[in-house]
């Protein structure tokens, strides 16, 4: 991304550029600002956008062949083709010889670094990753934007903050703004500020509710259920949150099994620190087979929901149920 900023500021552009990865807002926002700066003052004449799989390759090709109106160059922004993941030989045979004056900008979200487009951007242009930032990327990033709006943010505000808003930085953005908001009139933005109007991505209850399972507390695991389904959370949204802290777990647990202390954790998962902390305790309550075996009964769940063999409430609660009373499969 140094390199983006770099050739964005001094108007050395290359003629491919792919921005790919799992963070729609890094690349949402400098699929703008390199459209803004390689078609100044707003230029649309030399402008297209194309997104999806079903794509006009044809006219693409055309337009791309197509002197820039009275510019210095032409830009064609293409999202979510899927060419990276599954090839289209007309494509990748023409990216051979495209016209100088002609720019191409890609973005996707999966890739195949072995694939011959890939490997063609890779050598005649520029490929950048936007993943989930780490815990003190998004720190960082969190705290300037508080500065540029006029806000220091304490730092247990900040802690809460971003344990409650995950590291999906489109989610972080608008939570923050939110914030902000509740804030006008002061300087610091307190703890207390953010538990009044943040919503939390992956509430205390589930939390909770693998706290209770690994206990064997089925009373515990389902109070925090009913809990989260009287703030109106439906029970498919509470299995991937489930299912997402499992995987958290697993992950985890393997480290574990292979050695891998606690602070150097850190560098093998993306976590903020008092969450990690909280789930290295959970995780020490689990083995591995029983992790696995509960993702894979997820698994069965939600499909069994969703082709109507089970009512989802009842679905997840069974699976509640299962995990919190089985003796065998806690620690």
């Amino acid at each position: 991304m140094r390199k983006l900023s770099e050739d964005i500021s001094s108007g050395n552009f290359q003629q491919f550029y792919l921005l790919y990865g799992q963070e729609s807002y890094l690349k949402r926002q400098y699929r703008k600002r390199l459209t803004d700066a390689m078609l100044p003052g707003g230029d649309r004449m030399n402008y297209a956008y194309y997104e999806g799989r079903q794509l006009p390759v044809g006219e693409i090709i055309d337009l791309a062949e197509t002197l820039p109106f009275f510019a210095e160059r032409r830009l064609i922004v293409i999202e979510n083709s899927g060419w990276f993941k599954t090839a289209n030989d007309r494509i990748n045979d023409y990216m051979t010889h495209v016209p100088e004056t002609t720019f191409f900008l890609f973005v996707e979200s999966e890739v195949d670094k072995r694939g011959k487009l890939y490997k063609l951007i890779s050598k005649n242009g520029y490929c950048v990753s936007m993943d989930r930032q780490k815990p003190a990327q998004l720190e960082k990033w969190v705290s300037g934007r508080c500065r540029k709006l006029g806000f220091s943010i304490t730092r247990p505000a900040l802690d809460r903050f971003l344990v409650m808003t995950g590291d999906e930085m489109d989610n972080i953005d608008n939570e923050l703004q939110k914030l902000t908001a509740y804030c006008h009139g002061r300087d610091v933005i307190r703890p207390e500020d953010v538990e009044a109007v943040c919503c939390s991505q992956v509430p205390d209850e589930i939390f909770t509710m693998t706290d209770a399972i690994s206990d064997r507390n089925a009373k515990k695991a389902l109070d925090a259920y009913s809990s989260l389904l009287e703030r109106r959370e439906e029970p498919l949204r509470i299995l991937a949150m489930l299912v997402r802290q499992f995987n958290i777990l697993l992950r985890i647990r393997s480290l574990m099994d292979d050695g891998i202390s606690g602070s150097a954790m850190a560098s093998y998962i993306s976590l903020h620190p008092y969450v990690l902390k909280k789930s290295r305790e959970q995780a020490r309550r689990f083995r591995q087979a029983t992790l696995l075996s509960a993702l894979k009964d997820c698994g069965q769940t939600e499909q069994d929901i969703k082709t109507g063999l089970l009512p989802d409430r009842m679905g997840v609660e069974m699976l509640i149920i299962k995990y919190s009373r089985d003796a065998s499969r806690a620690i």
